[in-house]
């Protein structure tokens, strides 16, 4: 039985520890019931890990994650115990000891969010967006750093890569109080934790502001039509299932693409980003869909620098090929045609977002029409 296999072997390598050192433990707050494992070869699967842990703890759930085109492990998982303490046991006593039936340890870390964290956020808790955090920084760490000014912190999550256990160097605060969470987000910017300033953001906006709404009037100039032609609004699909690019608009002038990477990063992988010079303006293009789609939703009139942003669907890059290609076998727009309404479509999206940024004065347009 692979459950026995486990067990004795587990038993005789409680205290045996490799000689390369195991993950780095983050402290997670006591609702967090889910633990982290990596390394998994693609053997293991969940009833594999159930037997390793069954014995030293109610076993609520195992998930192994794994790719959505070929079926195959992406060699790490999830392990959710009845307990708190039951997770940590496992935590302290498993990791870096080594795997029944394999020659290699336990690479183990608390999960970035419990089932439980997760629930709790959807109720009366007010969240903001940490980034810029150094790598050592732990959640009780960037808790006890808000804590000590706002009582109303209910906890704090340092993000950890799936993969490595490391920190992503960003996280989320949860608060129990609004007005504290606002004050957060203007009296934290720049306060070091550890050895760096962080950068603090709303992490999910409760309801659009008016600025949104205002914003949604002008997605048309800023390239957010549905497939029918009509003009999307807020966070609705543009129609193509293939775009992953998101238009930002209402950027801060200071932001680096680096930043804006990193705001966003925490909803999947960022392919690229560009913020042509200037423009008050920029592009983040996702890997897939979901995670773009996530992005607008979540981080639509959230603080990136020092101002809120706005976010639509920007052009895909399959669409402009497409259309492309299409002048090429010798349509009714040619190439040249084609690459020039590009040109202009690009130029009328700028404009659009710096049209919000100044009075619309016959001054001011022609300085704004003199830029493009």
């Amino acid at each position: 039985m692979v459950s026995n296999t486990c067990l004795t072997t587990i038993k005789q390598q409680q205290q045996q520890k490799m000689q390369q050192p195991p993950t780095q433990i983050q402290n997670s707050s006591e609702d967090n019931k889910t633990i982290w494992i990596g390394d998994l070869q693609q053997w293991m699967d969940e009833n594999y890990l159930h037997s390793c842990f069954s014995h030293a703890g109610e076993v609520i759930s195992v998930k192994i994650i794994r790719n959505k085109q070929t079926g195959q492990s992406e060699r790490y998982g999830f392990v959710e115990f009845n307990t708190h303490a039951a997770a940590e046991k496992v935590l302290q006593s498993y990791n870096g000891t080594m795997m029944p039936n394999a020659e290699q340890p336990f690479r183990l870390n608390w999960a970035a969010f419990s089932a439980g964290e997760k629930r709790a956020e959807t109720g009366s808790d007010f969240s903001i967006f940490v980034g810029d955090l150094a790598s050592d920084v732990t959640d009780t760490m960037l808790r006890d750093t808000f804590a000590s000014r706002f009582p109303s912190v209910k906890g704090a999550k340092v993000v950890v890569d799936a993969n490595t256990g490391h920190s992503k160097g960003y996280g989320f605060v949860r608060f129990g109080d609004e007005s504290e969470r606002s004050r957060a987000m203007t009296e934290m910017n720049g306060i070091y934790c550890s050895s760096r300033p962080m950068r603090v953001g709303v992490a999910t906006p409760k309801k659009p502001s008016a600025q949104q709404q205002f914003s949604s009037q002008a997605v048309i100039l800023s390239g957010g039509y549905a497939s029918n032609g009509s003009a999307t609004h807020g966070s609705q699909s543009d129609g193509d299932s293939s775009n992953t690019t998101i238009f930002v608009g209402g950027l801060d002038s200071d932001v680096t693409d680096e930043e804006l990477r990193q705001s966003f990063t925490q909803f999947g992988e960022v392919v690229s980003v560009k913020i042509p010079a200037g423009k008050g303006c920029g592009f983040v293009q996702f890997s897939d869909r979901s995670s773009a789609q996530e992005a607008i939703q979540k981080l639509s009139g959230a603080i990136i620098g020092k101002q809120a942003v706005r976010l639509s669907w920007g052009r895909s890059p399959a669409n402009k090929q497409m259309r492309t290609d299409s002048g090429n076998g010798g349509g009714y727009y040619g190439r040249q045609h084609m690459e020039d309404m590009d040109t202009a479509h690009h130029k009328i999206r700028i404009l659009a977002c710096m049209l919000l940024e100044q009075p619309l004065t016959a001054t001011g347009i022609s300085s704004l029409l003199a830029k493009l």
